[in-house]
């Protein structure tokens, strides 16, 4: 039951996200989904900064018992072990970072800034090792779908990074926000995905057991 409770932190990690950002991007007025970061939802003098901080912190907190129960569930399998490690520490970076946030565009760049980017670098690289270990998890279709994911959270990515500068200049990012969610929102379905498949996985091994048991006796 632990590693079931566990498990399902994935789901709602992944729910508990998408949701905020798109409840914080409503009650931010001006916001432009589209065109501006997901950062910028809780960015320093940000409206929405003090709705969005407490709920992705708990996000936070629940892809770290995520990443403890897929651990439970690797057994001997080491790519396993190695994602969820991976996915432990993306859930420790994610609760550092909102630490560190970014300013409002325009203003002036100081350390917040700068810490802000090498966090949000290393927890992309911790996401690409996670979805890459973790793609041996099941099948082949599973192992595609990963694949997939981190195609789409590589050019997602990139195309947002290439963005940087001009949030920083306040000029127009007309499709920021939409190349970045492609890739957040890869990630975040991957491991709602992942955390079903475990699930399932469980599932069977229980009813198996049960008819072994049942056979035995």
């Amino acid at each position: 039951m632990k590693r079931t409770v566990l498990l399902v932190c994935g789901i709602l990690a992944a729910v508990l996200y998408v949701g905020t950002d798109v409840l914080a991007a409503m009650r931010y007025e001006g916001y432009r989904y589209t065109a501006q970061a997901v950062s910028e939802l809780f960015a320093i003098e940000a409206p929405t900064r003090g709705f969005v901080v407490p709920l992705f912190l708990a996000h936070g907190a629940l892809q770290i018992a995520f990443g403890i129960g897929v651990w439970m569930s690797a057994g001997r399998a080491r790519g396993r072990r190695i994602a969820a490690s991976m996915l432990i520490g993306v859930g420790v970076l994610d609760l550092v970072a909102y630490f560190f946030p970014m300013h409002m565009r325009g203003a002036e760049v100081t350390l917040t800034d700068t810490m802000h980017i090498a966090l949000a670098s290393v927890t992309v690289l911790l996401i690409l090792l996670a979805i890459g270990f973790g793609a041996t998890t099941s099948g082949k279709g599973f192992r595609l779908y990963s694949y997939g994911t981190m195609a789409a959270l590589v050019g997602g990515g990139t195309l947002a990074g290439l963005d940087g500068a001009r949030v920083a200049a306040d000029l127009p990012t007309p499709w920021l926000g939409i190349t970045e969610r492609i890739a957040i929102y890869g990630y975040m379905l991957w491991m709602a995905v992942l955390a079903i498949t475990l699930l399932r996985g469980r599932k069977a091994a229980a009813w198996a057991d049960a008819g072994a048991r049942s056979h035995a006796a």
